[in-house]
C-alpha cells in the first residue's frame, strides 16, 4: 500500500485541528511521567485547553481546545517533555507497565530510555510516520499483541525475540543488543517505505527488514494475542512496595485528579488501556491513596462496568461523528446496560497471572441490574437506539464507520448511523 498523503499524527509543534479546537498530543516513552511532569501536564490542561488530560492507546496524552500553542510548548520543554523539536512525533514507545517491579521476566524500562535516545539521535529516522510503534514487551505478553512495528519481547532475563509488523521473527537478541536492533529495524523501514504509514503496509515488509539486519533467525516463533490484562487493583511488587492500578473513565483525567495524582510523588505509568499505574508506595500511604482518588472517579474495583468500555472522540470534538458518543456510554455505564459476563470473581487473576486484587481495595460481585421489560438486548448487526444499547462484554463506541481508536482483539462494535446504534 503506498499512502498518497502524508502521516498527519499531531504533536505539539503541530496541532490537529479538531471539531472543538486545537488538539496536542504529547509523547510520553514507556508511559512514565515523574510528578512534576504530571503537575505541569494537568497545570496546562486547567490553564491552557479544556481541563482534562486524556490518555491514548499507546500511553501518551493529548490536550484538547489548546489556546496558546507556544506557551504550551515553552512549559512542556521546561519540564522534559519534549527534548526535540525534530523527532517529537516519532518517539512512540509502549513498555510492559509493570516490568521491573511485578512479574515479567526482564525490566524493560531501562530499554525505554535507550531506545528513545537513540531515535533522536539519528537525524533520518525523524523522517519515521508519527504511527510507527515501538514494544518493549517484558514477556508477560501484554503490549506485544498490540501491532507494533517494531519490538522486542523478553523470553529470558537477557534474551529477547525481535517482532516486526506485530510478529515474532526468530531473531533473537540480548539485551545489550536490543536497542541497536530495533534502531537499526526503523532505519530498515524508512530505506523500503514509499510513503507508507506502517511496517505491514509495505509488501513483505517484516521479512525484507528481517533480512536487512543481517541476522539469523530461530526456528521457534512465539504466537502473539491481543489480552485485555488492564492491572487494577492494589498489586503488591517483587520489593514488597505497593503499586496501585487505576482505572480512567473512557480515558478522560481530569486535570484537578491529576494534581492530586502529581501530589503522592511516586512514578506514574500510563498504559495502552487508558489507565495508569501508581508505583513504588508504601502500604498506608497506598491504602490513603485509595481512599481519596476512588471517590474522585478513578476505577481500583476490576470488575467494573468501565473498564469495558472505550469509544471515539465522538460530538463535539470530532466533525465526522453522528452523536455524542461518550454521553451515550455514560448513560449506557450508569443504567447497568453495560454488562458484565458472568464469570468467577473470587480473587481474579490480572497482569498475566503475576498478582491478585487485594482486599484493601474494594471489589464485589458484578450485579445484574433489571431492565425494563422494554429494552431488548441487542443482536448483532441490530440497529438501536441509544438508549437501548445493551452489550455484555468488551465493546467500543464510534461515531462513525471509521471506529477510531478500536482496541485490537475480541470486541464487539457500537457505531453510530443516522438511525441509531449498529451493535456487532
Amino acid at each position: 500500500m503506498t499512502r498518497t498523503t502524508p502521516d498527519s499524527c499531531p504533536g505539539v509543534l503541530r496541532l490537529h485541528q479538531a471539531a472543538d479546537g486545537p488538539l496536542a498530543r504529547v509523547r510520553v516513552p514507556g508511559g512514565r511521567l515523574e510528578p512534576a511532569q504530571l503537575h505541569t501536564l494537568a497545570e496546562a490542561a486547567h490553564d491552557l485547553g479544556d481541563g482534562s488530560i486524556e490518555l491514548t492507546s499507546r500511553g501518551n496524552v493529548q490536550l484538547r481546545r489548546v489556546r496558546d500553542a507556544a506557551e504550551l510548548t515553552t512549559r512542556l520543554e521546561a519540564a522534559g517533555l519534549l527534548p526535540s523539536h525534530t523527532h517529537e512525533r516519532v518517539r512512540n514507545i509502549v513498555a510492559s507497565p509493570l516490568a521491573g517491579r511485578l512479574g515479567g521476566r526482564a525490566e524493560v524500562h531501562v530499554l525505554v530510555s535507550a531506545l528513545d535516545t537513540g531515535l533522536r539521535a539519528a537525524p533520518r529516522l525523524a523522517e519515521l510516520p508519527g504511527r510507527v510503534l515501538f514494544t518493549l514487551d517484558d514477556g508477560r505478553g501484554d503490549v506485544s499483541g498490540l501491532g507494533g512495528d517494531i519490538g522486542v519481547h523478553a523470553v529470558e532475563a537477557d534474551a529477547f525475540t525481535v517482532l516486526l509488523a506485530g510478529r515474532d521473527t526468530g531473531i533473537r537478541v540480548s539485551a545489550n543488543e536490543a536497542v541497536d536492533v530495533m534502531i537499526a529495524a526503523a532505519h530498515g523501514f524508512l530505506d523500503l517505505s514509499s510513503g507508507q504509514w506502517r511496517l505491514h503496509e509495505i509488501e513483505d515488509g517484516a521479512e525484507r527488514v528481517a533480512e536487512a539486519l543481517g541476522l539469523t533467525p530461530g526456528t521457534d516463533r512465539l504466537e502473539l494475542g491481543a489480552t485485555h490484562d488492564i492491572p487494577i487493583g492494589w498489586l503488591t511488587q517483587d520489593n514488597g512496595l505497593v503499586s496501585l492500578g487505576a482505572g480512567v473513565r473512557l480515558g478522560s483525567l481530569p486535570a484537578n485528579t491529576a494534581e492530586f495524582i502529581a501530589a503522592i510523588e511516586r512514578p506514574v505509568f500510563l498504559t495502552p488501556w487508558r489507565s495508569l499505574v501508581i508505583a513504588d508506595l508504601e502500604e498506608w500511604p497506598a491504602e490513603q491513596v485509595v481512599r481519596v482518588l476512588a471517590p474522585m472517579g478513578l476505577i481500583f474495583d476490576a470488575e467494573s462496568p468501565w473498564l469495558l468500555v472505550s469509544a471515539c472522540a465522538g460530538q463535539p470534538g470530532c466533525a465526522k461523528s453522528i452523536t455524542d458518543v461518550r454521553a451515550d456510554v455514560d448513560a449506557a455505564v450508569d443504567s447497568g446496560r453495560v454488562r458484565i459476563p458472568r464469570q468467577n470473581t473470587e480473587a481474579e487473576t490480572i497482569s498475566g497471572g503475576n498478582a491478585t486484587v487485594d482486599s484493601r481495595v474494594e471489589t464485589h460481585e458484578p450485579a445484574e441490574r433489571a431492565l425494563p421489560h422494554h429494552v431488548p438486548v441487542a443482536t448483532i448487526n441490530s440497529v438501536v437506539a441509544a438508549d437501548q444499547v445493551v452489550v455484555s462484554g468488551r465493546q467500543h463506541w464510534s461515531g462513525c464507520d471509521r471506529r477510531c481508536g478500536r482496541p485490537r482483539g475480541a470486541v464487539t462494535d457500537v457505531v453510530a448511523t443516522p438511525h441509531g446504534y449498529r451493535v456487532g
